[in-house]
This record gives structure tokens, C-alpha cells and sequence, in this order.
């Protein structure tokens, strides 16, 4: 006897149809026709993915719950069919030593629906060593806001926890990157402000492509020169990916994201939207931006969901804070994308499942295999609706994507053989830490 059984699920893209147990938790059979007189529920051919995998979002806990907590946003998540998030370290305060790494793994074990992991941030240098014992997804740098000097320092002393055999599972330690060099940003920045114009338009030249590419040779230099893992957040421009698909070719460990609105949006939703659009990277120009055609070199999917109130959006464009929130929407804008050609669920699996649990030294996650946890997102491929920010489980109720018109829905979600949403509706539960 198992626990449940999950009758009649599609498998795509082989669109085979099978039946999975599930005892404790975990995946314990795939077969064709669930047993008789036990537990089930039929899927009726819809569509099973493995649970979504989301290694970049900003809950704002603590210290800026207002605008996220980790209850609020890991509703957005079951909601929009991701199972595992992994949270950003600038909180107030930021997740930068070893004391706030374990407050804000208390606040998670208290509050999150879904598995959940954390980044670590840098302050100070002796602070690194301690904070990479509690097992942090890896640590986040944000090169708008450091000197090269400050940088290559941090990279130093990673450098020493490799060298000295420091690992968490297996696994030497990993640097995450935010890519916009920080002399580009402020003096271009600097020139836009001192004509005194206000167009949100402006923001995407006040943080050029140029800073973007800058910034992300700066990265791959050190990586080559340290021989340390590096992952390039949010990756806006052709020729940043570019840079990274040669850095590859020459053996660099290195990995790229892609946010669904680089992908999905220009810069001229900037003008559409305001700065409902703003975010750091900005949109680019369509000659800039990235394109389906550039999924194959992306490594993963991130909605680098950042949420913000209405207020603080409809500031004038220097003042207004940038994010968009993307849990409750990335899923549904991508199976729209499925459904009109434009990608596959092999893609999907691939940049929002299979690849985050590498890169990220997720354990028993991302695949529909025997042993795996059974974290999975059930999706209705004609279900039809308009995006409507109203109606987010996110506390912010914006999006650039409002009134988009999308087909294809997640309908359940499962965490650990728990089902976290039916419906649209929300059950409790408690999620784990990844890395335990």
C-alpha cells in the first residue's frame, strides 16, 4: 500500500500516460494503471510536470514584510506551481552573516508553503566562512553597488574556503552575480538626471546594455582567474549571453538565467507601463534583448520576483523602486508560449526544473523519477484566462503583464506528496530547507 496515487497523469514530452505512488513523501512507483481500492486521484490526462524550481526571489523578510513575507510570497509560488524557491540576501537586515542566515531560516521554517533555500550576501570578508557552513544556495554579489577592488576581495577569500576543502555536500562553493558595473550605471545615470527629465523611459538608458556586458566580462575574468563556480543572474543583453557562451566553450564554470519579462518584454513597455516595467536590468531595445531563439544557451528560468507597493511604483522614475512580480504569472506566460509554438515542455523542464537542481545542488528535486520528493504542478493546457494583478496571491497587485491573454494554467500543486493548491485554492503546509 502506498500513500496516494496520481491516477492518469500525462508525462510530456514522451505523452506517455502513467499512475505514480507516493509514500513519505517521495516517488516510490511509475506505472500504467494505479492499483484497485487504494487512495488515487485521477489526473484525467492532464498534463504532470515536475515541480517548478525558482533559485531567485526577493520575499523582503524581514524587514520589509509590507511588501512580501515569506507566507505571502510562497503562496504566490504554489499558486503559480513552483515547489522550491530560493530567497535573495537584501532584506533589512541583509542575509550577510551567519546570525541573520539563521533568523531568516526560522522566519522560512515558520512561514513558507513550499521547500525553500537561501542565498547569502556579502559584508564583511570574515563573515564568509561562517555563513557558507549553513549551506547558503550560494553567495550573491551585486556589482552596481561594489568596486572591482571590494569584488576581487570576496573572490580571494572564496577562493581560501576552496583551497581549504571547504564544501556542503559534495559541492565547492558558488557565486551568484547581478552583472551592471557600477561606473556605467552612476554616470549615466548621473547625465540623465542633471537634464531634470522624468520619462520612465529613460531608465534603460540610464543603465545601459553597455553596463550590462561590462560588468559580466569583469565576472568571467575572475572566474577564469580563481577558478571558482560563478552564476549570472537576470541576463538582458545577446552579447552578455554571447560572452558566456564563450566563456563555456573555454571551460569556465559558468551559468546564465533569463527572467521572463527579458524575455517577454521590450523596452517600450516602459512607455506602456511606467515604471510597473522598471527593474535592474532594465528592458532592453528589441535589437538588444534576447529572444526564444536564445533558450538553448540559457541555463535556467528566474522570475527575480521583487515586489513593491503601488505607491512606491508611481513615484517619479529616479525614485520609484524596481521589481516586478512574477511567481503568480511565469508559468502560465510560458505554457501560452508552449501552446503557440515558441518553446517545448522539454525547454520548460530543462529551465525551470532540471537545471535549477544542478546548478544549485538541489537533492531529489526536478525530475519524475522513482526516489524523487513528489513535488509536482499539474497544468490544464486550454484552460484560458487574462492576467489580472488583482487576483495574486503576491502582495503586489502590479504587473507589465496585466491583460496579457494566456492559455494554459496550473490547476495543483503538490510539495512533497502534499497538495499546497487545487483549484486556485490554497492548503497549509510547511516547507523544508533544501539543503537539511
Amino acid at each position: 500500500m502506498v500513500d496516494l496515487w496520481l491516477k492518469d497523469a500525462k508525462i510530456v514530452p514522451e505523452n506517455m500516460i502513467v499512475s505514480l505512488g507516493i509514500e513519505d513523501g517521495k516517488i516510490t512507483a511509475l506505472k500504467k494503471i494505479a492499483p484497485k481500492r487504494e487512495e488515487c486521484i485521477n489526473l484525467r490526462e492532464s498534463v504532470i510536470l515536475p515541480g517548478l524550481i525558482d533559485a531567485h526571489v526577493h520575499f523582503r523578510d524581514p524587514g520589509l514584510t509590507y511588501k512580501e513575507d515569506f507566507r505571502t510570497g510562497t503562496m504566490a509560488a504554489a499558486a503559480g506551481g513552483f515547489t522550491t524557491v530560493i530567497d535573495m540576501p537584501n532584506t533589512r537586515p541583509p542575509t550577510d552573516t551567519a546570525k541573520a542566515f539563521k533568523e531568516k531560516l526560522k522566519i522560512a521554517d515558520h512561514k513558507s508553503l513550499v521547500d525553500y533555500g537561501l542565498h547569502a550576501g556579502v559584508g564583511k570578508l570574515k563573515d564568509i566562512k561562517n555563513l557558507f557552513k549553513l549551506k547558503p544556495a550560494s553567495f550573491k554579489l551585486y556589482m552596481d553597488l561594489l568596486d572591482d577592488t571590494e569584488i576581487e576581495e570576496i573572490f580571494k577569500e572564496i577562493k581560501n574556503l576552496k583551497n581549504e576543502g571547504h564544501k556542503h555536500d559534495g559541492h565547492e562553493p558558488l557565486i551568484s552575480f547581478h552583472c551592471e558595473d557600477k561606473e556605467t550605471v552612476n554616470s549615466s545615470t548621473l547625465k540623465l538626471k542633471s537634464k531634470g527629465r522624468y520619462k520612465p523611459e529613460l531608465y534603460a538608458k540610464a543603465r545601459p546594455a553597455l553596463a550590462e556586458i561590462i560588468a559580466v566580462s569583469k565576472a568571467l575574468k575572475l572566474a577564469e582567474k580563481y577558478d571558482l563556480k560563478i552564476h549570472i543572474c537576470h541576463v538582458s543583453t545577446r552579447e552578455s549571453l554571447e560572452l558566456i557562451g564563450g566563456a563555456k566553450k573555454s571551460d569556465l564554470k559558468v551559468t546564465s538565467e533569463i527572467t521572463p519579462h527579458h524575455l517577454l518584454l521590450n523596452s517600450s513597455y516602459l512607455v506602456k507601463c511606467g515604471n510597473f516595467a522598471k527593474t535592474n536590468p532594465p528592458l532592453r531595445d528589441q535589437k538588444d534583448k534576447l529572444e526564444f531563439g536564445s533558450l538553448n544557451d540559457v541555463d535556467i528560468i528566474g522570475t527575480d520576483h521583487a515586489p513593491h507597493t503601488i505607491t512606491e511604483k508611481e513615484q517619479n522614475v529616479w525614485k520609484a523602486l524596481p521589481g516586478i512580480p512574477n511567481l503568480d504569472t511565469t508559468l502560465t506566460l510560458l505554457l501560452t508560449q508552449i501552446n503557440q509554438r515558441n518553446m517545448t515542455f522539454t525547454d520548460l523542464k530543462r529551465l525551470l526544473c532540471e537545471n535549477p537542481a544542478r546548478i544549485f545542488n538541489i537533492q531529489n528535486k526536478g525530475f519524475i523519477n522513482k526516489g524523487m520528493d513528489a513535488d509536482f504542478v499539474v497544468v490544464d493546457m486550454r484552460k484560458e484566462e487574462v492576467i489580472n494583478p488583482d487576483k495574486f496571491k503576491s502582495k503586489a497587485k502590479y504587473s507589465p503583464f496585466k491583460g496579457f491573454k494566456v492559455k494554459g494554467m496550473p490547476i495543483m500543486t503538490m510539495v512533497g506528496g502534499k497538495i499546497v493548491m487545487d483549484g486556485g485554492y490554497l492548503s497549509k503546509n510547511q516547507g523544508n530547507f533544501i539543503y537539511s
